[in-house]
């Protein structure tokens, strides 16, 4: 068993009956829907689940995962997300599967949100591996892309999986992957972006993380807010 198939059975653990969930998008979130899935058959699990993404309903369907739409709910009682950075103070950043807003959205509504990931995805500061994903109005891409680029960032809209155009979310923004050539804490960051005209969301997650679950070596660390 690998870490990431590690730490999302240690979150399974944590669903219980009658719970609304949340499932995230990526690998180890695969992992989690599949033991959610196991534990209904073999142990009569009782849950509704919420998708952040089309891919994640249709493998929570295809598990016979009973599946609500996001704008059926306005809380949920436990989100299970990965990340691509996680800070010492427990800020993310996630984004790099395209669907932001959905996720974000199942972040803040959730009593509890965990975040799993393998020790590789710690860092000390947000944008240290990875650019910063941004999902901008279509017809705002350049004003929202120069207004930034005012700011210090450089990058450019993200393409499609042919390389034959711009990648659209689900439910139809582009985004740009921004790098920052400041040192900006996530929290300036956050209020730059947020105060972009066209931006409609971005990959930073600050103050939404109630705990993180990190794998290495066999092993689950859990560390709480």
């Amino acid at each position: 068993m690998n870490d990431k198939q590690l730490v999302a059975l240690h979150a399974a653990k944590y669903v219980k009956n009658g719970m609304l969930v949340g499932l995230g998008t990526g690998s180890t979130a695969n992992y989690f829907i599949d033991e959610l899935a196991r534990r209904q058959n073999d142990e009569g699990l009782k849950v509704t689940t919420v998708a952040s993404s089309t891919v994640s309903a249709q493998r929570a369907q295809s598990l016979n995962l009973p599946i609500v739409a996001l704008e059926h709910i306005s809380q949920i009682d436990l989100y299970v997300d990965g990340a691509d950075e996680i800070t010492p103070e427990m800020t993310l950043l996630k984004g790099r599967g395209s669907d932001l807003v959905k996720e974000k959205l199942l972040a803040k509504a959730a009593k509890q949100f965990i975040a799993v990931a393998d020790e590789s995805k710690l860092v000390s500061r947000i944008g240290q591996n990875f650019v910063i994903p941004i999902e901008v109005i279509p017809f705002a891409w350049q004003l929202a892309q120069r207004s930034l680029a005012d700011l210090g960032a450089q990058g450019e809209l993200r393409p499609n999986a042919a390389k034959d155009g711009f990648w659209v979310t689900s439910h139809g923004s582009y985004v740009l992957d921004m790098r920052f050539d400041a040192d900006f804490s996530a929290e300036v960051l956050n209020q730059i972006i947020n105060n972009t005209p066209g931006v409609v969301e971005h990959g930073i997650f600050i103050g939404l993380t109630d705990a993180i679950f990190i794998a290495a070596n066999g092993t689950v660390r859990e560390q709480w807010a």
